[in-house]
């Protein structure tokens, strides 16, 4: 493992928890991760899918054997096993001599820490656009009029393309999905979502999000950018806690299943009875999760971008 580089700060502050506190940490972190994963990990060796139970395994990169890796964030020390299985993970590092001493370790002590100095030469322009999606997105005002209708443009006029999906039927058909649509305003600010839609939905959208207009479109009350800060923990790893990481996937988690719920799709064998955006009620519904929703996002965001300040802070010389 490289020693740290020169020019990261000598004040850099590190904490030795007691060795069998971390491993308590890591073991609540893998049985936490575990009760998502490992269902996923028997479906997949069965050749069965979920419609909601493996999107957050599937659409974003991080595998369950990535997530299960735990990480205690930036400035703590790891000493023993813990210290030796990480030996060879990528941004970690050896403390010297001087390092252990500030901590109370005798010279020559296997420990290891977070390498910020490697993880901001590697990803510094990932921690930037972090820092920009999430300040940016705090700073807006939340919207509460979109009824989860992306998931309905997805589909609008599937059979002129030829977009059926492979194991869901649509809860009111095709007429009845492509009536919704052409009766509501879409309003859809998530280019993720937005980049989905069938060509003839596209010019139905209100607004014309982009990759390249990300960072000013997004805004707290959508689903789709409260569910992607798992997305920008995950992607900041070792850095973060995962801890951190899994309170923003189960938030993902949770997020996924009622926007499903909202959806097109008829998902009652598999056990998410449907919101019917389609009526009044099923839209008061979907807003009274959407502001719940926004309300557990923004604190995540706020720790996100607690934890992300002083990586943002700091360049080499």
């Amino acid at each position: 493992m490289p020693p740290r580089p020169s020019w990261d700060p000598a004040v850099e502050q590190l904490s030795l928890p007691a060795a069998g506190d971390c491993r308590a940490r890591e073991a609540a972190h893998v049985q936490r991760v575990r009760r998502y994963a490992d269902p996923y990990l028997a479906r997949r060796s069965a050749g069965r899918k979920h419609p909601v139970e493996d999107f957050l395994f599937t659409y974003y990169t991080q595998k369950p054997g990535q997530l299960l890796r735990w990480h205690p964030g930036a400035g703590v020390v790891l000493t023993g096993e813990q210290a030796t299985a990480r030996s060879g993970w990528k941004h970690y590092t050896t403390l010297d001599d001087g390092e252990l001493a500030s901590v109370g370790l005798p010279a020559g002590t296997g420990a290891v820490t977070f390498d910020r100095g490697a993880f901001l030469a590697d990803r510094r322009e990932a921690v930037t656009f972090a820092e920009i999606i999430l300040r940016g997105t705090a700073a807006r005002p939340a919207q509460f009029g979109c009824f989860g209708l992306h998931e309905w443009a997805m589909v609008y006029r599937q059979d002129k393309f030829d977009l059926r999906h492979e194991y869901l039927q649509l809860r009111l058909g095709p007429a009845g999905t492509d009536k919704v649509v052409e009766e509501n305003r879409i309003r859809c600010s998530h280019f993720d979502a937005f980049r989905f839609y069938t060509p003839d939905a596209i010019p139905r959208n209100e607004l014309t999000p982009s990759r390249e207009n990300q960072r000013h479109m997004e805004q707290p009350g959508c689903l789709h950018a409260n569910m992607d800060l798992y997305k920008w923990a995950y992607k900041l790893l070792p850095a973060l806690p995962s801890e951190l990481v899994m309170d923003c996937f189960e938030l993902s988690w949770r997020i996924r299943a009622m926007d499903m719920q909202a959806s097109p799709y008829d998902l009652a064998e598999w056990g998410y009875p449907a919101i019917r955006i389609e009526t009044p009620d099923g839209k008061a519904t979907y807003v009274e999760h959407q502001r719940a929703f926004a309300a557990e996002a923004a604190e995540l965001r706020e720790r996100l971008a607690r934890e992300l300040a002083p990586l943002h802070s700091e360049s080499p010389a």
